[in-house]
C-alpha cells in the first residue's frame, strides 16, 4: 500500500473539498490511489467540489481591479449556477480576490490544458539544457525536467498558483473551497490582464508587492 502523503491529502482536498480527516480516510482506503479516493468521498457524500463539477455554471460577474496608479488592469469573468449566487457579497469577493491574483501573479494560462504545445516543448528544451549545463547525468535529465515543468505550471497556470492571500493553498484550492462554501459549481472561464508600456523596454518593478500593497495586503 502506497504511503499517504501529505501531498496527497492536500491535491484530494483540493479536488473534493472534502476535510483533512476525511480525505486522509479515504486514502488509506484506496490504499493511496487518489482517483479511487475521490470515487469513495463521492460515495459518502463527502465529495462537495468534485459532486458539483458535472452542472453547468453559467451565471456570473465578470470582475475588474485596476491598480491604484494605473499600471495593470485586470477583467475576469467567474461562473456559478444561479444569479442569486452571482450577487451574494461571498461571490463578489471571491470573484475580486482572483481579480487580485491575476494583476499580482501575472499568469500566462488558466490551467496547465491551455498551455500551448509549443510553449511547453520550448520550456522543456531550455530546462534540459539548463540540467546538463549543471553537470547532471544524463540518463536522469529527463526525470529532472519533468519535476521543474511542473514549477513552471506553478508559475505561469492560474489555477496552479500559490494564492497571494494565503500561499498555503492554490487558486484552483480555493476555488474547490468556496464551490464546498456556498454549494454550487464555481469556475473560472477567462480572464485578461493588461500592464501598462508592456512590450515596452522599461523599469522592472515588483508588481506582485506593489499591487498587495495597494490593496492594503502587506
Amino acid at each position: 500500500m502506497a504511503e499517504v502523503t501529505t501531498a496527497m491529502i492536500k491535491e484530494l482536498r483540493e479536488r473534493t473539498g472534502a476535510g483533512i480527516l476525511d480525505t486522509k480516510k479515504a486514502l488509506v482506503e484506496s490504499g493511496g490511489d487518489v482517483e479511487k479516493a475521490v470515487e469513495i468521498l463521492r460515495e459518502k457524500g463527502l465529495a462537495s467540489a468534485a459532486k458539483k463539477s458535472g452542472r453547468i455554471a453559467a451565471e456570473g460577474v465578470v470582475d475588474a481591479y485596476i491598480h491604484m496608479n494605473g499600471k495593470i488592469g485586470v477583467l475576469v469573468e467567474v461562473n456559478c449556477e444561479t444569479d442569486f449566487v452571482a450577487k451574494t457579497d461571498a461571490f463578489k469577493a471571491l470573484a475580486h480576490d482572483i481579480a487580485l491574483q491575476i494583476a499580482a501573479a501575472n499568469p500566462l494560462y488558466l490551467n496547465k490544458e491551455e498551455v500551448p504545445q509549443e510553449a511547453l516543448d520550448k520550456e522543456k528544451e531550455i530546462l534540459r539544457v539548463q540540467a546538463l549545463n549543471e553537470g547532471k547525468p544524463e540518463k536522469i535529465v529527463d526525470r529532472m525536467v519533468e519535476g521543474r515543468i511542473e514549477k513552471y505550471y506553478k508559475d505561469t497556470c492560474l489555477l496552479e498558483q500559490a494564492f497571494v492571500k494565503d500561499p498555503e493553498k492554490t487558486i484552483k484550492g480555493l476555488i474547490a473551497e468556496a464551490t464546498a462554501a456556498i454549494g454550487e459549481k464555481l469556475s473560472i472561464r477567462r480572464f485578461v490582464r493588461f500592464e501598462r508600456g508592456e512590450g515596452m523596454q522599461k523599469r522592472e518593478d515588483d508588481f506582485a508587492a506593489e499591487v498587495m500593497k495597494q490593496a492594503g495586503l502587506a
